[in-house]
């Protein structure tokens, strides 16, 4: 069931650990936005199954632990759990394919045992559950009129962010889950070995694979970008929004000459609202998404110069994007 307090409980695990995502979810319709709240604190709480540093549960207990969410969230067993029964009640409410929830748990069963990642094709099977089936989700509670022609660019976005994810966080996942989500054929083409990121070595050629992967970034979001013409006209501000702020740490990636190793590149609440600001502006001028995101998002241009760029020579106050802390 999908109360106050399981809304409540969500969003509170959403403004926790999501905060990019939490500024975007607050521009949709009330309709969405508390399944969004939902459908976030339910991935939070599975992730947190894989990745919880403060108990000593071993990874067959934490296999089960994942079954027996699937099971819950599946409306095959009864829950406890407020925020678990209702992401059920939501997936039974909005019709979310069964397939979507059982691709997310695998990708999170994958997580207890798999580190590495050979090649692209095979990170991005691993995305198949913890990426684009979100994306897949997220498409059906905002009641899209063709689900089948939306889900490709819900996946493609989905990815997108993800990728971003994986760029900006390689220091923690190195660090505190010994994770490599670049792929090892970037990073060995490059000349850089696991060992070098694990000791947060931000070589030359470390910096070279993460641009690599950003170009590679870059291509999924012009393409999911494409399908947001396809949403409720409600939803496809906070989509852009939420695709303009993700792809916004491109720009301070970039910044740091691609050294994601020295520290987290994180938005600080005012380039946050700067973000807003002219993708606001910009909408109101004109209502196409792939245009306004072309014209204010950090994605570089086929030119080399930034878009964002374009549009500040316009905007003022979008001039002194200076980094902060999240």
């Amino acid at each position: 069931m999908v109360d106050d307090e399981s809304v409540k409980l969500s969003r509170a695990i959403q403004k926790r650990t999501g905060r990019t995502f939490f500024f975007a979810t607050r521009f949709l319709p009330q309709r969405v936005r508390h399944r969004t709240h939902v459908l976030y604190g339910f991935f939070r709480i599975c992730d947190e199954v894989v990745d919880d540093y403060n108990d000593d549960t071993g990874v067959d207990e934490k296999h089960r632990e994942l079954e027996s969410v699937r099971e819950a969230a599946l409306g095959q067993r009864e829950t406890d759990e407020p925020v678990i029964e209702a992401f059920a009640s939501v997936r039974d409410e909005h019709g979310i394919p069964e397939r979507e929830v059982d691709e997310f748990i695998d990708a999170m069963q994958t997580d207890l045992t798999k580190s590495r990642y050979r090649d692209f094709d095979e990170l991005r099977g691993y995305m198949r559950g913890s990426a684009a089936a979100v994306g897949n989700m997220m498409t059906c509670i905002m009641g899209v009129d063709d689900y089948e022609a939306t889900k490709p660019y819900a996946e493609k976005l989905g990815e997108a962010f993800q990728m971003t994810n994986f760029i900006r966080d390689v220091r923690e996942d190195a660090q505190k889950r010994g994770r490599i989500y670049l792929p090892l054929e970037t990073v060995e083409r490059n000349g850089v070995t696991e060992e070098d990121i694990i000791s947060l070595e931000a070589t030359e050629g470390f910096r070279g694979a993460v641009r690599e992967e950003l170009e590679r970034t870059e291509e999924l979001y012009r393409e999911g970008v494409e399908g947001i013409r396809l949403l409720p006209d409600d939803c496809r501000f906070p989509v852009l929004l939420a695709s303009v702020m993700y792809a916004e740490h491109h720009s301070l990636i970039r910044g740091r000459n691609y050294d994601v190793l020295s520290s987290e590149p994180s938005l600080g609440t005012v380039r946050k609202l700067r973000a807003y600001g002219r993708t606001r502006l910009a909408w109101v001028r004109d209502k196409d998404p792939e245009s306004v995101f072309e014209r204010v998002s950090a994605i570089e241009s086929g030119t080399g110069s930034s878009r964002v760029g374009r549009l500040r020579e316009r905007i003022p106050f979008a001039v002194g994007d200076e980094a902060e802390g999240d």
